[in-house]
């Protein structure tokens, strides 16, 4: 297990992506999340600072509340739906994408791209992949109807020029080509990775660094990203995890099963 430490608390990577991806979270959003990471981000927000917020999932579940240490592996699995509010079929609750009721798109991938499209089919060509990966689901519904929230770790063979293959659209080409191919609403608004936080170029959407991790450099995220990155003018620091945000994480996830 890779840890990161300071003064305060010793981390893993993904509570550093759980952590920081929570606190882009606002109270009383409607978040779309995928089990693992995107899950513990928005349960921690609502532990936290965002009582309000309202979590989906795929399954057809409407506001759960997640039991700590019973966290569901699927989002079709029961412990998806304790105490939540409704639970609805699956095209019901993608309909709900589809009418704008959602804020926030929340999921990973195993490789993205400089304008934020998301890989998570196959890696190789297509007649004869070198791995096969889960595939689509509802992910081609979430980033094309919402603003999507990508975490996911920062390694070159992940972060490459262009995907292998679209399971979910970003921006496209860049530029005006999401919206010329038919999504003019939503769209990639932040990677959040172990290394830093990214965002989008406004005019040609491509990739931009706006804030650093504790102790990384713009050289050492370059390093790792397969493709030439922009930098904000005023690149901010964030603040590490805090050792309370990382005691509800461990209770929620006690055997490190997406945290360690």
């Amino acid at each position: 297990m890779t840890e990161q430490g300071s003064a305060k608390a010793t981390y893993t990577a993904s509570e550093l992506l759980a952590v920081m991806a929570s606190r882009l979270m606002k109270d009383g959003q409607i978040v779309f999340a995928g089990i693992g990471v995107p899950l513990l981000a928005a349960t921690l927000a609502q532990r936290f600072f965002a009582p309000h917020l309202t979590i989906l999932f795929e399954g057809g579940t409407i506001g759960p509340f997640i039991v700590p240490g019973e966290l569901p592996p699927s989002t079709n699995e029961q412990r998806c739906t304790r105490r939540s509010n409704m639970v609805l079929p699956i095209t019901d609750v993608l309909l709900l994408l589809q009418r704008g009721y959602v804020d926030v798109g929340f999921m990973g991938g195993a490789q993205i791209d400089r304008f934020g499209n998301l890989n998570s089919s196959f890696i190789g060509d297509s007649a004869n992949p070198k791995i096969r990966l889960p595939g689509t689901g509802g992910g081609n519904d979430i980033s094309s109807l919402t603003n999507m929230i990508v975490a996911m770790k920062h390694e070159k063979r992940r972060f490459v020029a262009d995907v292998d293959f679209i399971t979910s659209p970003g921006w496209i080409k860049g530029g005006r080509s999401r919206e010329e191919r038919g999504l003019p609403q939503g769209g990639l608004w932040r990677v959040v990775t172990d290394l830093a936080i990214m965002g989008f170029d406004d005019d040609t959407h491509e990739m931009k660094v706006l804030a650093l991790h504790p102790g990384v450099t713009p050289e050492m995220v370059q390093e790792n990203t397969g493709f030439k990155l922009l930098f904000d003018r005023k690149i901010e620091t964030t603040e590490p995890p805090r050792l309370e945000e990382l005691e509800a994480l461990r209770n929620l996830d006690p055997e490190r099963v997406y945290t360690a």
